[in-house]
């Protein structure tokens, strides 16, 4: 009796293509061959799923915890075509407008009130109300991944960009976002006024970098200026994510590691090279590195017992099992003290893009909770936890930069005895939606 040759997997592979988070982190939206679907952050939860059988999005972008969403058709069989925006509203499940533009549409920034397209050489931004209207237009230097960001708190005015020079940040100011209306009784913590109009000309430039840039994001204020080092490793860093008040940045790179920089004297310190004397000559030992860090494991989408490869999605797309989206909620605290309500805190939710769910918080001994209480909630399995060292590098020729390396070298070894991980609280699965949250 000959039997055919069979691939046996643990699970169907989870394929998402993009997952992102609104403003405020409460929702966040994911996109897969099917369609996509919207959660609740935490304690996760599907709230909605949209399936599509005429072709596969690109993109989902939430505007803020509203029902509006914008769609992006993309992959091998794009749902829309790739030069279209479609604006759809979640709660009606229709499509309401769509913009269509001459070329393909490379990213998307909105907040209450605005959407900001990017192309491969300009933005366009447009005023969103009772109707769309197109308001600014703005060139800007090759921009192939459609980098663009905006600030989304209370009166924030700033929209980010590449500038017309490689490197350069373009600055632009818009109307003040408006805050939502406050539902329920009133609080207690009063609104946040109005800051003063920029004194300034409302366009600015900011020569960041002498390269190509990899990342834009702004704040929620659209304030703070300060420069970090991820680590001593190159890395493509994918994406930056500033705590709500702004006392801390969180860092996610194709290391598969994220990591926390204080942006307050009072808070924890950042790590600093024990050769910054050294800095007016190397201007590497001037850098703050992150205080606190965690590597997400990297998990396999199905084992095969045979050599057969397996099924591809219908899209064109790859995706990385180390590639990952985070940003910060407030939850109760799961280090109270028993018998007493538990405190908020700061802590950090890490999307990975083969379906892993991460709440991590902040090290023992970081002080970030505020007064408020409320009730806990009951942890799942986790996965273990992997510990991040940093790569070895080889050594120059060059004895200078022979220096330069014995000294990182030792500020790796500081850093293995130094290092303090972010602590994995809580670990589940989305992305399938027959039971995965």
């Amino acid at each position: 009796m000959n039997l055919a040759r069979h691939s046996i997997t643990a699970t169907n592979p989870i394929q998402i293509f993009d997952t992102r988070f609104e403003a405020d982190c409460q929702i966040f939206t994911t996109t897969t061959p099917a369609g996509f679907a919207v959660y609740q952050t935490r304690p996760l939860k599907l709230i909605r799923k949209r399936e599509f059988n005429g072709g596969t999005l690109a993109a989902v972008v939430p505007c803020h915890t509203s029902s509006l969403l914008f769609l992006l058709g993309g992959g091998r069989s794009p749902l829309y075509p790739p030069n279209k925006v479609v604006v759809w509203d979640d709660v009606a499940g229709e499509e309401v407008a769509e913009l269509e533009f001459r070329e393909r549409v490379r990213g998307l920034a909105c907040r209450r009130g605005w959407l900001a397209v990017s192309f491969r050489r300009r933005v366009v931004v447009f005023e969103v109300g009772e109707t769309i209207v197109r308001r600014h237009e703005f060139d800007t230097c090759d921009n192939p991944r459609g980098l663009l960001a905006i600030a989304t708190g209370a009166y924030a005015t700033l929209l980010a960009f590449p500038g017309r020079q490689i490197g350069h940040v373009q600055l632009v100011h818009l109307s003040p976002c408006i805050p939502p209306t406050p539902v329920g009784p009133p609080s207690s913590i009063p609104p946040a006024r109005p800051p003063p109009p920029p004194s300034k000309h409302p366009v600015s430039i900011i020569a960041a970098h002498d390269s190509t840039l990899n990342t834009i994001t702004v704040p929620q204020s659209g304030k703070l200026l300060r420069v970090f080092r991820r680590g001593s490793d190159k890395a493509e860093i994918y994406g930056v994510a500033f705590r709500p008040d702004e006392k801390e940045v969180c860092v996610w790179s194709d290391k598969g590691t994220v990591h926390v920089f204080s942006l307050i004297t009072s808070g924890p310190s950042n790590r600093q090279s024990s050769l910054s004397p050294l800095a007016s000559l190397i201007p590497y030992f001037d850098s703050e590195w992150s205080y606190a860090q965690y590597r997400i494991p990297a998990q396999a989408s199905h084992i095969s017992i045979s050599s057969s490869s397996s099924t591809r999605s219908p899209t064109a797309d790859v995706t990385d099992e180390e590639k990952c989206m985070v940003g910060w909620i407030q939850t109760p605290s799961d280090r109270s003290e028993p018998g007493r309500d538990p405190s908020m805190e700061y802590q950090l939710i890490a999307l990975t893009y083969s379906g892993g769910w991460y709440r991590l918080s902040l090290p023992q001994g970081v002080s970030n909770s505020s007064s408020l209480s409320a009730a806990g909630t009951p942890l799942s399995s986790s996965p273990p936890r992997v510990s991040s060292q940093p790569r070895p590098r080889t050594s120059s020729v060059s004895s200078t930069t022979s220096r330069t390396e014995k000294g990182k070298e030792r500020e790796r070894d500081r850093d293995r005895k130094d290092n303090r991980e972010l602590v994995l609280q809580e670990y589940r699965k989305y992305g399938r939606w027959d039971g995965w949250g």
